[in-house]
């Protein structure tokens, strides 16, 4: 475990027809998330943030601790799930998506997570597969053969989630297990990029764009050229071990008073340029 690098990317957008940005994301070894905010005007932004933040402190998956345990971080999704209700009263909502690195008996694995429709895809040992599975109305509407993946892209209920933290009936988090593997890469991503932007096209830039920053620039560019309706976070996460490892790009969380975590970038104003990860700021 302590062999293994992580080198990352990140970017956030407003997109080009909302007055907010409402996600939020988290880059914190040995935590990365997407969390994108729903409920009306600045209320998606509390959501968000409070999701954000609540993983972010939480004792398991803060200090660059690889040892957190898929009891640990239910624990930390239910509690950000309560939080949020109480601030909101339950009239706000956000999807969170990701992945924590954890050990069981000294082996490496990621625990990826997801609630709504934010996603994360893996590209590893040459194949590329989405590992989340929306909680939405047309994922089900896929499932049982009323509509195909490609009509979902397109159909008016889309963007209706049937799971949410802080508003709903149903928060919980579906988890999945896998090994790390040598090349592992993660993209991380809220809708408002996997709904302008084909999975095809999503591979092809995963594929042949070997920096990480670089290729998280060039999706958020190909969702703004594609119509940029919505907001739109990317993170991509590499891991390498051995021989090809790299140095960490130093992002480790600190909380800062009356702030979010420095790890945490969340949306803002309409006057909010985009944020990005380290290798654009020059």
């Amino acid at each position: 475990m302590t062999a293994l690098r992580i080198s990352c990317g990140y970017a956030t957008d407003r997109g080009l027809r909302r007055e907010l940005n409402e996600d939020a994301f988290l880059v914190m070894d040995p935590i990365f998330a997407v969390a994108d905010g729903m409920g009306g005007h600045e209320a998606g932004e509390v959501a968000s943030r409070e999701c954000i933040n609540t993983l972010s402190t939480a004792p398991a998956l803060s200090g660059g601790n690889r040892h957190a345990t898929a009891v640990e971080l239910q624990q930390a999704l239910e509690l950000a799930d309560l939080r949020i209700r109480r601030l909101t009263d339950s009239k706000a909502g956000t999807t969170v998506s990701g992945v924590v690195l954890v050990e069981e008996r000294h082996v490496p694995y990621w625990l990826v997570f997801n609630v709504g429709d934010s996603r994360t895809y893996r590209l590893s040992e040459g194949i590329f597969e989405q590992v989340s599975v929306d909680h939405s109305e047309v994922q089900e509407m896929v499932e049982a053969g009323y509509i195909s993946a490609r009509e979902a892209l397109v159909h008016p209920r889309r963007n209706v989630v049937t799971r949410a933290l802080g508003t709903g009936t149903d928060a919980a988090a579906d988890y999945w297990m896998m090994p790390v593997v040598d090349g592992d890469r993660f993209l991380i991503c809220s809708d408002g990029l996997t709904g302008e932007v084909a999975d095809e096209q999503i591979e092809a830039v995963l594929r042949s764009v070997r920096d990480p920053q670089d290729a998280v620039d060039q999706l958020v560019q190909a969702a703004l050229r594609s119509g940029g309706r919505d907001n739109i976070t990317v993170l991509i996460v590499d891991a390498f071990t051995g021989a090809n490892s790299s140095d960490v790009d130093g992002l480790q969380a600190e909380v800062l008073p009356g702030g979010p975590p420095r790890g945490a970038v969340v949306g803002g104003s309409a006057a909010d340029a985009p944020t990005t990860g380290p290798s654009q700021q020059r």
